[in-house]
């Protein structure tokens, strides 16, 4: 039987999302091994990424820096804006390296069974960034789930008297899928084939 530290550590990262306690046991072990090599310097970077990491305040992306490096790039397209759920997804859409213009994150979809609500949404924001940035085209990447359905109606309703083509991407993309999972030709082919709503 391990001591109580070590317990405490292998409860807090079976929290982490697709890891069960042997997963974790399994990890623990692992870093406890390689102390020198593996686990001080896993300490050390996350120390640093909860001392500089910030939420940016344009877009909800993760940086050490707000506006995120992404918001501040002169590169991208200011008038063509991407709202997906979360960072994850963000992320998943920058592996690609085919996206140029820029993101919103709502930080969650609508969904009557968790009790989530526009209100609860980033989305109040998003309709503010169109009018100030003059986006041209709103790319909705939600996730083809029931819950990220809905909330694209929603945010086609609440954009239908702007002057914003809204599509929505295409072929590729699975039902129930999510972005995060997604190989790099998939969500390709999706942005490709995306269609306006």
């Amino acid at each position: 039987m391990s001591g109580k530290e070590i317990e405490k550590l292998t409860k807090i990262i079976s929290k982490l999302p697709s890891l069960g306690t042997r997963s974790s046991r399994r990890i623990v072990l692992q870093l406890l091994k390689k102390r020198e090599t593996l686990f001080l310097p896993l300490i050390e970077a996350l120390q640093e990424v909860a001392a500089n990491v910030k939420t940016c305040e344009i877009c909800g992306n993760y940086d050490t820096v707000s506006p995120c490096s992404i918001c501040a790039s002169e590169k991208r397209e200011n008038n063509l804006l991407c709202v997906v759920q979360d960072v994850a997804d963000l992320w998943a859409m920058e592996r690609v390296s085919f996206f140029k213009g820029k993101y919103h994150v709502l930080g969650g979809v609508l969904s009557a069974l968790d009790g989530i609500a526009p209100e609860d949404l980033n989305i109040e924001s998003l309709l503010c960034r169109i009018k100030k940035d003059d986006i041209k085209e709103v790319i909705l990447a939600l996730p083809a789930t029931v819950d990220g359905q809905i909330t694209s109606h929603y945010l086609v309703s609440r954009l239908k008297d702007m002057d914003v083509k809204v599509t929505t991407l295409a072929q590729g993309i699975p039902m129930g899928a999510e972005l995060d999972y997604m190989d790099e030709g998939t969500l390709q082919l999706a942005l490709n084939s995306r269609k306006l709503l």
